[in-house]
C-alpha cells in the first residue's frame, strides 16, 4: 500500500521538516529539525490509515498506563463527584440535575470512550437545563484530565437559550395578595413587591435584620455566602413596608414557616396560587424584574438598584437598558425648577 504522507525539509542541511499529503498536495510543518524524529511522526500519520483500530488500543494502554481508573470511569461517576464536592443549595440543584433522564445516554458510558455524537444525542433529548449541567460536567472532567480532550469544543456548543421572563404588574400582584389567605405567605409577597429581595434572601428575613430607629433594613446575601466579594446589603424603607414589618413577629424569623421549606416548595405554592387566578408567565422571581422596572420608570438611580438587587442582576440590566419605558419630562420643567431655586 502507498504511503499518502512523505517527509521533505527545506533550507539548509538543518532546515525545518515538513509533511507532503499526496492526496491533496497540502505541505504542513512538522515542527522539527530532527530528520529522525520528522520521519517518526510521518511513518505515525502513515500507520493511523492502515491501522485505526489498532492505534486506538495503543492510545488506550497509554492512557491506562498514567490513569488507573480511565477504564472504570463513567459519566455517572462523575456527576457523584461532583454531588460530593458541593454543599447547600448547589448540592441540591445537582442532585436535581443528576436525575434528568437525558444523561441515562451517557450515565454508564467511559468517560474518555464518549463521542461528541453521544453528547449531541443527550442535548437533543434535554432540555436548557440538560445544556446548561452538561457543559458543567464536560468542564468537571477536562479539569481534573480524566478526558484527554473535549467532547465538543468550546465554540460548537449549542446556545442555551432561556425563556423570556417578564416583570409581575401591578394588577397581578394585587390579585395575588387579595386572595391568599395565609398571612405569612401574604406579607412576604408584600415584601417581595416593596423590596425586590431574591426569595431565598427574603424568606430568612429576621427581627434582628429590622432597624427601626433608621428605617433600613439590613442582610447579608445568601447567594454570595463564601465569596470574597461585599455581601452586606442595607435598604432603607417606608410607611407601607413598616405596616407589614409590624405584623410579623418582633423577634426572630419574620417568615419561621417559609424560612424551612425548600426554595422550590415556595415557587410551586406561588404557582399555584397564580394558576388558580389564571395568571400565566411569571414565577416568584418575577418580582425582581418588577422592582427593576418600577425603579427605572421612577427615576432611582441605577446604581443604588445595583446595590439593591446585586451588581450582576438581569434584572436590573435588562430594566434599564431596554424593557421599561420612561416618558421623558420636557426640558422647560427642569429648567424652570433651577431658575426658583437661583
Amino acid at each position: 500500500m502507498k504511503n499518502r504522507y512523505r517527509m521533505i525539509s527545506r533550507g539548509a542541511r538543518q532546515g525545518m521538516y515538513y509533511c507532503v499529503d499526496t492526496q491533496s498536495g497540502k505541505r504542513t510543518s512538522l515542527g522539527t529539525r530532527d530528520g529522525d524524529e520528522a520521519l517518526a511522526i510521518v511513518q505515525s500519520k502513515n500507520r493511523t490509515l492502515r491501522h485505526p483500530t489498532l492505534n486506538l488500543q495503543i492510545a488506550r494502554a497509554y492512557l491506562a498506563g498514567s490513569d488507573e481508573g480511565m477504564e472504570v470511569r463513567t459519566w455517572q461517576y462523575v456527576i457523584d463527584e461532583i454531588i460530593r464536592l458541593r454543599q447547600g443549595e448547589t448540592r441540591r440543584r445537582w442532585l436535581t440535575a443528576s436525575k434528568d433522564k437525558a444523561f441515562d445516554a451517557i450515565r454508564h458510558q467511559l468517560v474518555w470512550e464518549t463521542r461528541s455524537e453521544e453528547f449531541l444525542q443527550v442535548l437533543g433529548r434535554g432540555s436548557v437545563s440538560t445544556n446548561v449541567y452538561l457543559r458543567r460536567l464536560h468542564n468537571f472532567a477536562l479539569d481534573m484530565n480524566w478526558l484527554p480532550w473535549p467532547v465538543i469544543p468550546k465554540r460548537q456548543w449549542p446556545k442555551v437559550e432561556y425563556k423570556k421572563k417578564r416583570a409581575i404588574t401591578a394588577e397581578e400582584h394585587l390579585r395575588i395578595i387579595e386572595r391568599e389567605q395565609n398571612p405569612e405567605r401574604k406579607a412576604f409577597y408584600e415584601l417581595a413587591w416593596y423590596l425586590g429581595a431574591s426569595q431565598g434572601d427574603l424568606a430568612h428575613l429576621c427581627a434582628e435584620n429590622i432597624d427601626w430607629t433608621n428605617k433600613v433594613i439590613a442582610f447579608e446575601r445568601r447567594k454570595l455566602r463564601g465569596r470574597h466579594v461585599e455581601q452586606s446589603v442595607q435598604i432603607s424603607f417606608g410607611a407601607k413596608v413598616g405596616k407589614v414589618l409590624r405584623q410579623r413577629p418582633s423577634a426572630g424569623p419574620l417568615f419561621p414557616s417559609l424560612m424551612r421549606v425548600r426554595a422550590s416548595d415556595r415557587a410551586t405554592e406561588f404557582k399555584q396560587r397564580c394558576r388558580g387566578l389564571g395568571i400565566h408567565g411569571i414565577t416568584l422571581h418575577c418580582y425582581r424584574y418588577a422592582w427593576a422596572e418600577r425603579a427605572k420608570v421612577a427615576g432611582y438611580p441605577e446604581r443604588f438598584a445595583q446595590v439593591a438587587l446585586g451588581h450582576n442582576s438581569k434584572a436590573v440590566h435588562r430594566a434599564y437598558a431596554q424593557n421599561a419605558l420612561v416618558t421623558i419630562p420636557p426640558l422647560e420643567e427642569f429648567e424652570r425648577k433651577n431658575s426658583d431655586k437661583a
